[in-house]
């Protein structure tokens, strides 16, 4: 009595305290699991970050989701509660991890933070696909990466801790679980760059652990005890021949079908910019408007230029013969009408040989357009003053061509600073022996004949690339004459630069123009030649020694060409002559010749802004017409994706095929005792690749039993009569008479309709990974042995015979 009173009752586990619900052991392990595939699909963004600062974001946010998720269902919250309990978290720890810079003393937040995280889950996609890589501004930017792995684990948690718990043994479950890091996965790779990070490791772990984990979590065959020691084997067995393969075929795949750099297909290549070049006229178009009409006027001022610096405006390098202007982002994707947003950190121009420049600072005076004059190549860029220091987030930048832009635009007031690097200087010596730098630039169209006769006629019989463009620009700068078409010059020039104004230059008695039409006319003659060839627009104000401030009038405007050489860079080319006194009496006079008397229309007064001279060209066929379709490189990516795909899973399914209908015609052959345990045997194999448990070493009747207990009970389908089949086997087989073909026909089928309902109650998954299973380890033993057998009772009875004289001789 007194043992009994002073028992106390056991404590009750603390997995089952009210209020308080613990996850298991394989809930633990599968939010494991889920974590570490979030953490291969949070570093695919690292090739857009350049660098490992997003990590911080990005795994902050997923520690984030993982202990909400944990908590709100060890709590048991609801919906709602969890829903609240995630958004709160989300702010708070937010502003530590994603947008320290604004927050207070770098982990408290402030109004500032709060609003970031919120513009930064929103717009902070568009931003990470237009910013030039590697991103590094606005601040919100690392909210993508904070926002995306803090949505996956929140949600991988969930799924594990309160839906894949209740019922472990839904396979297609834990499917639905790898849902959200398989988004992951997807989105670094398709918010990144043409460059991947370690694609080839992360996707083999990624793909080896989640097919180990369904897996493993799973037992093997659906039906048998999961306890089962042959079961467990075959799971060791299973995982490693899972882990081999996916190591075999993803290295394989990634060698042979991986897309080339240029090929891989990204958002960030298919999303065109927001800022398009092409709505905006083109600045050379415009050029007599600084010449003519705000000749003296102050446009900005500068401070910093150093003598001999040239403002570069505008660089263009397409031509449609009646203008040049930049390349359509349709075009090109990498070509000079391509602007990017800009972060802390402006790219570096790919060809260049870079030479330090000092500070310079520009305030705007009487400038108004989009394009911001520069010098150089910036490297570093701030909006300082006036109306535009508040839309930095307009600003974009065309690494190429160091041609910056503000979408909203330049006006009054306006200041900036830029730090910048410019083109080191190179003679023609240095150039002997440089050959022209491989550089894709659009074709020039509607080009006149002119221009190539010209072209091979001034570059003689010179071989080198400088040499032959020296002797171009030589001819236009001592044959030409200047004149922009003022009412003070000697002689009149027309404006424009298209086809029918560079005829006109290069075929007159004398060449009249300004830089507008000789850079014009130069870059075509490159071009014909087959060298790349840009038209730079920009100002050449006079720099007094000592770098004082200088006012740029549009009297300043200037145009030249730029022609890259390996290794060296974009050279720049002045064909502009510097004479303007024009001979007058070699200009030619219209011959008078008596005209019939017509009434003339009244006059038309023409718009001065009116620049361009309408030139109709005839239109020239194709020499090869264009392909009714094309299929772009990414849709063969995908093809070849799918179909890889297609092969790993149907492939491996035809070869068991084969090898199951090779088996079954070899069982169906000889003997009548032969095909009558052959259809036992296909039967206990097709049951084992169901997943029943076969022992060896019993008989038929015995293992009759074992799997008709095995059988899944239904009230729609009885179990089939295995004991009655495995008893007329055995007649069959050992009662040694021949027995009749019919017999063994019947054995056949009744055996097959015994599978076919076994394979009929067994779940849709099971059904298909038989379709995979090859069940011959036992049979190929048998015959081995039987094989051996009858090998070796043949060799001694062979010897016996042979033995059998010479003993009766002795």
């Amino acid at each position: 009595m007194t043992a009994t009173t002073s028992s106390a009752p056991a404590p009750a586990p603390e997995r089952t305290r009210p209020g308080l619900a613990l996850p298991s052991g394989r809930t633990w392990f599968d939010i494991a699991v889920l974590l570490v595939l979030a953490v291969l699909g949070v570093l695919g963004f690292a090739p857009s970050y350049g660098g490992y600062s997003f990590l911080l974001a990005g795994l902050g946010g997923l520690v984030l989701g993982a202990v909400t998720g944990v908590l709100t269902s060890m709590l048991r919250l609801g919906g709602l509660l969890t829903f609240v309990a995630a958004v709160v978290g989300y702010f708070v720890v937010g502003s530590a991890v994603a947008v320290p810079s604004l927050a207070l003393f770098g982990f408290l937040p402030t109004l500032q933070s709060l609003a970031s995280l919120a513009v930064g889950t929103v717009f902070g996609w568009a931003d990470l696909l237009t910013l030039s890589t590697p991103v590094g501004a606005p601040a919100y930017i690392a909210v993508v990466p904070y926002a995306s792995s803090w949505l996956v684990a929140l949600v991988s948690t969930l799924l594990a801790t309160r839906w894949l718990a209740r019922r472990p043994r839904a396979a297609w479950r834990f499917g639905v679980a790898l849902v959200p890091t398989v988004v992951l996965y997807l989105a670094g790779i398709l918010f990144g760059t043409q460059e991947a990070y370690q694609a080839g490791i992360r996707g083999v772990v990624f793909a080896v652990l989640a097919l180990v984990w369904l897996g493993w979590r799973q037992p093997v065959g659906g039906v048998a005890a999961s306890s089962d020691t042959s079961l467990r084997r075959r799971k060791v067995l299973g995982s490693a021949a899972i882990v081999a393969l996916a190591a075999i075929v993803g290295g394989g795949a990634g060698f042979w079908f991986s897309p080339a750099k240029d090929e891989r297909f990204v958002l960030r290549d298919e999303i065109e910019p927001p800022f398009d070049p092409l709505d905006y006229p083109s600045p050379l178009a415009g050029f007599r408007h600084f010449t003519k009409q705000v000749t003296d006027e102050e446009l900005f001022r500068v401070a910093g230029l150093e003598p001999g610096d040239r403002i570069r405006m505008a660089t263009l390098d397409s031509f449609t013969g009646k203008l040049w202007n930049v390349t359509g982002a349709a075009a090109s994707t990498a070509g000079s009408g391509s602007f990017e947003l800009v972060g802390r950190s402006i790219p570096r121009s790919p060809l260049l040989s870079p030479v330090a420049h000092p500070e310079v600072e520009v305030t705007i005076v009487g400038y108004e357009d989009v394009w911001i004059p520069g010098v150089g190549y910036p490297t570093d860029f701030e909006l300082t003053g006036g109306e535009a220091a508040s839309h930095s987030d307009d600003l974009r930048y065309n690494a190429a061509t160091g041609s910056m832009v503000l979408t909203t635009g330049l006006s009054e007031g306006d200041s900036y600073r830029l730090d910048a690097v410019t083109q080191a200087a190179a003679t023609v010596q240095e150039l002997a022996d440089v050959p022209v730098a491989s550089v894709e630039l659009p074709p020039v169209e509607k080009v006149p004949d002119i221009v190539a006769s010209k072209a091979q006629e001034w570059a003689g019989a010179s071989t080198a690339p400088i040499d032959q463009l020296e002797a171009i620009r030589l001819v236009l700068t001592r044959d030409g004459f200047l004149s922009h078409g003022r009412a003070s010059d000697s002689v009149p020039s027309r404006a424009g630069h298209g086809a029918d104004r560079i005829s006109e230059l290069l075929e007159g008695n004398q060449m009249i123009g300004d830089q507008e039409q000789y850079a014009s006319a130069f870059a075509l003659m490159a071009r014909s030649l087959g060298y790349p060839a840009r038209v730079v627009m920009g100002f050449a104000p006079e720099v007094p020694e000592g770098g004082s401030a200088v006012t740029v009038t549009g009297d300043d405007v200037t145009a030249w060409v730029e022609v890259p050489f390996e290794g060296v860079g974009w050279v720049a080319f002045d064909p502009t002559p510097d004479e303007t006194d024009i001979p007058q009496d070699q200009v030619p006079k219209p011959k008078s010749e008596p005209q019939p008397q017509v009434r003339q229309p009244p006059r038309a007064e023409k718009d001065a802004e009116d620049l361009l001279t309408p030139v109709e060209l005839e239109e020239q066929e194709d020499e090869e017409d264009d392909p009714l379709f094309v299929i772009p490189a990414w849709a063969w990516g995908v093809g070849i994706g799918v179909l890889s795909l297609a092969a790993l899973v149907f492939l491996p399914m035809l070869v068991v095929a084969f090898v199951k209908g090779r088996r079954l015609r070899k069982r169906r052959s000889g003997p009548v005792p032969d095909q009558a345990a052959g259809a036992w045997e296909e039967l206990t194999d097709r049951y084992s690749e169901l997943g029943y448990a076969v022992p060896p070493r019993l008989t038929r009747s015995m293992l009759a039993t074992r799997l008709e207990v095995q059988f899944p009970a239904s009230e729609e389908q009885a179990p089939p009569r295995l004991r009655v089949l495995a008893a007329d086997a055995d007649e069959l087989v050992f009662s040694g008479r021949e027995g009749d073909p019919a017999e063994a026909d019947a054995m056949w089928t009744r055996a097959l309709d015994a599978v076919d309902v076994a394979r009929a109650s067994a779940p849709p998954r099971v059904r298909l990974l038989s379709r995979y299973r090859i069940r011959a380890g036992r049979d190929l033993v048998a015959r081995l042995t039987s094989a051996t057998t009858t090998a070796t009772t043949t060799a001694t009875a062979a010897t016996t015979t042979a033995d059998a004289p010479r003993r009766s001789a002795r």
